[in-house]
Parts: structure tokens; sequence; C-alpha cells
């Protein structure tokens, strides 16, 4: 089929690219120059295992091509998508939808054939009613374009994967005819058995925003029992294990540390209740507001662990920090949990210097007053604190015993809870990670560490390791 995708960011990108695999004809389209160029050259303009073979195949099969043109896209596409962004609102917590509507207003005037155009951007729950009525009122005499939704459901790391093998197809259309034309789009996922739920659009759009809220709610609650282990001395990792053996539970999203972030659950579920609210129901989804407030907590309460395992002050502390995106395999950094956490330890006075696989260029851009280095013991080098604070694999596989050897004190604050701490600490570390119990005492974040604050060598007495750092 002739397929148009609009709005080639993380989700449009990965979804031309995978149509075309699939052998739909596909012209990607966007309004950044910059970022068609490189699509069109084979550079994806951000981080995702496995897109860039994709594309590369995408495009020398000649059915993938990109343009910053509407009106070439009316003229190509019998299925427009549309995979603009929808932020939050400054200063609201609703979604702003402004670039889904620059979408229509730019596509209908120019369309000369009846088409689909299907939404995947994440939205309150009406838009596909509002767009269509939009779309009636735009489009030419005589050209019929009916609008459906079909949501995405991509995880950032396995976003190839789940475009060519998702667990489901959510379709929510008001006539046949734009079904039938989905499940011609997705024919060889539905023959592979992916299942296939047919809906109304207003149903499509809240399976999105009531799967991301629920999927923020079961982290939100195990982090909420990490605090109340905190309090008690019980040990959260058991408490999930034991939780997640039960079926009605499962264990998966049931891992205490410092919380989600990203640019979908965290606006997502702000816009679900601001939604709510315009229809009256605010109240059956205010737990969101809670959910969102033990998130945020987790930030400030892993800032607090720090500043108790430094002695109570960070003021001129040396602080390597292990991650600044807001999950592995994913270079995105926005809302990322991560660097609030390295920003806020800089505020309070840390030297602070951050490392990560994929994510350094874009932390750089939004705090730029941070330290980043490529160079993993390099940024270690001299450190009197340690924070774990993205779970990337290479930090997993860290050596603890050699990293000692490079810090100057040996303190680790695990704040995903994702180390062998048993290991580290019979290499010499003091390990501290919300929700566990510690060996030097209750791990409540505010009460004062007792460990005695060693005396910090002069500059000159320790190598200053800083080549590496941008």
């Amino acid at each position: 089929m002739r397929l148009t995708v609009i709005g080639t960011g993380y989700l449009g990108a990965v979804h031309a690219a995978c149509m075309a695999d699939i052998g739909h004809d596909v012209l990607g389209v966007d309004v950044d120059t910059e970022k068609i160029d490189a699509l069109a050259e084979g550079r994806p303009p951000f981080y995702e295992p496995g897109l860039d073979e994709v594309l590369t195949r995408a495009l020398a099969s000649g059915r993938l091509r990109f343009t910053t043109s509407l009106r070439e896209a009316a003229a190509h596409g019998e299925v427009h998508f549309v995979c603009v962004g929808t932020p939050q609102q400054p200063g609201s917590r609703a979604a702003d939808l402004r670039y889904v509507d620059a979408v229509v207003d730019g596509l209908a005037p120019h369309l000369t054939a009846d088409c689909l155009i299907v939404g995947k951007s994440t939205v309150p729950v009406g838009t596909a009613a509002r767009l269509a009525d939009r779309v009636a009122r735009l489009a030419p005499a005589g050209v019929r374009a009916e609008v459906a939704w079909n949501p995405e459901f991509l995880r950032e790391g396995f976003a190839v994967e789940d475009t060519l093998r998702p667990d489901r197809l959510v379709v929510g259309a008001t006539g046949r005819e734009a079904d039938a034309a989905l499940r011609r789009v997705y024919a060889p996922m539905i023959a592979a058995g992916v299942p296939y739920i047919g809906t109304d659009p207003n149903t499509a759009e809240l399976v999105k925003v009531a799967a991301n809220s629920f999927l923020a709610t079961k982290i939100s609650f195990i982090n909420a029992m990490a605090e109340v282990c905190d309090a008690a001395g019980a040990d959260v990792v058991t408490l999930a294990d034991a939780l997640g053996h039960d079926s009605r539970i499962g264990r998966r999203f049931l891992n205490a540390g410092l919380g989600f972030g990203g640019g979908c659950l965290p606006k997502d579920i702000r816009a679900f209740t601001a939604r709510a609210q315009e229809l009256g129901v605010g109240s059956a989804v205010a737990f969101l507001d809670q959910v969102d407030e033990i998130n945020e907590r987790q930030r400030t309460r892993t800032v607090a662990l720090a500043r108790r395992l430094a002695g109570g002050d960070l003021t001129g502390r040396r602080v390597a920090v292990l991650g600044a995106t807001f999950k592995p395999d994913s270079d995105d950094v926005r809302d990322s949990p991560a660097l609030a956490v390295a920003a806020a330890l800089h505020r309070e006075g840390a030297e602070v210097r951050v490392h990560d696989p994929e994510g350094t260029a874009n932390a750089h851009l939004a705090h730029p007053e941070l330290r980043y280095g490529t160079d993993l013991m390099g940024v270690c080098q001299g450190a009197e604190l340690v924070l774990h604070l993205t779970e990337w694999g290479q930090y997993r596989a860290l050596d603890p015993v050699k990293l000692a050897r490079a810090v100057r004190e040996p303190l680790l604050v695990d704040a995903r809870n994702a180390l062998a701490h048993e290991q580290w600490r019979a290499a010499g570390w003091t390990v501290e990670a919300l929700g566990r119990p510690s060996p030097t005492g209750p791990t409540d974040p505010d009460r004062p560490h007792d460990r005695l604050r060693t005396t910090i060598a002069s500059p000159a007495a320790t190598p200053d390791r800083t080549t590496a750092l941008a």
C-alpha cells in the first residue's frame, strides 16, 4: 500500500522504516529538513538498537523516501499515519495538540482522493472525533477522508521489535473500509498471530493512556513500598519477588528504585488526569496524582540518600554519576530521573561527572552545567561517591574491585537496585539503596550517616584524569 508517515521523530521514523521493510511504499514527512536529510542518508537522528539496519534495507529497496511537503504526501498516500509529538502544555497538565492539528490543517486541503488518516500519537480521548470534523471542513469538496486511531505501544530500546512483532494491534475506526485498510497494512503481523483488536476511536485512544497509567501505578506502588521498607527495616527486593509469584500481580515493573521518566509515562498520566477533569470524572483517576508524586519523590529521596552517604554535606564532593538517559538502550534524556538527580547534586555543590554510553550529547544540551566523560574509569577516577542511576548492561558488568582502586572513597548509591550488592560490599564498598537494609543502619535517606567522612587529599595529591571529560 501507499503510506505516508507524518512526523519522523522516535515513533514516526521507526514506523516508516518498518512499514517499508514489510513491503509498503512509504513516504516519510517532517518539517525538520536536517532530520529528513539524515534519514534519507540512512542515519537515524536518535539511538535505537536495530533501526539503522532496517532503515538501510528500506532505503535500498526503493520503498522508502522522505520529504518536507504535505502536498506531496497528500498525493502519495492511501493511508496517512500521524506520528507527531503531543507534549505537555506549558503551565498545564494537559496534552499540547498543536502539532496534531497542524498536520490535519496542512494535509487536508491538499487531498485529491479518498483516504484514511490514522493517528498513532498519544492523545486525549475524543481527539479522533474532533479531527474528523476538522478534516471534513478542510478537505476539498468530493474528497472523503476518514479518521481512525491506532495507538503505538513502543518501548524505547525495543521499538523495532515492537513494531514488527507487536503484542497486540489496536485499531479504533468507525467504518468497515478503515478497518479493512488497516488490516491490509498489518497483514504480515496478523498472519503471524498478533491479536487484532478492532474497536471505536474513543476506546482505542483510552487503551494507550490506560496502559501507561497502569504501568506507572505499578512502578510507583513498589516505590511506595520501598519507603515503608526503609522505615521498617525490610527489603523491598525480596518483597517484590514474593509479590511477583502471585500470577495476578506478576514481577515485571516491580523494580523499586529511581522511578520512571522519558517522553511518555509522566506526561501521559498528567494529560489523562487533565482530560478526565474535563469530562467530569477527575475523581476516578485522582490516584494518578499520587502516582506522579511518589515517582517525583524518588528523585529527592535518592539525592537525600547520596547526601547522607557523603556525611551530610555534598559541597565540594566529587561525585561520579553512572547514567544520564531515562532508561538503558536509548539516548533519550527527556524527564530523565538520572539527569534530574545529577543536576540536583550539582546544585548542592557537588562536583558532578556524568557517564552514559549513548546519551551524553543530549544530556549536555539539557544540562550544560554538568561535566561529562566518555571514559567510564576516567569519570570515576578520584570520586568520593558513585551513583548508579541508569541500568546499562556495562554498569552491571563493572568489576567492583577494579573500580575501588580508581575512586577515592568506595561509596555507592545503587538507585536502580540492579547491582550485586554483596559482591560490591565484599570488594570494600559501602552500598546503599532505597528500600534495602543497610549495614550502616536504617536506610531512611534523611537520617544523618554515621560513617565518618574520610580526609580528602589535596587535588595535587591525586591525579585528576579529566582528559576524557567534555
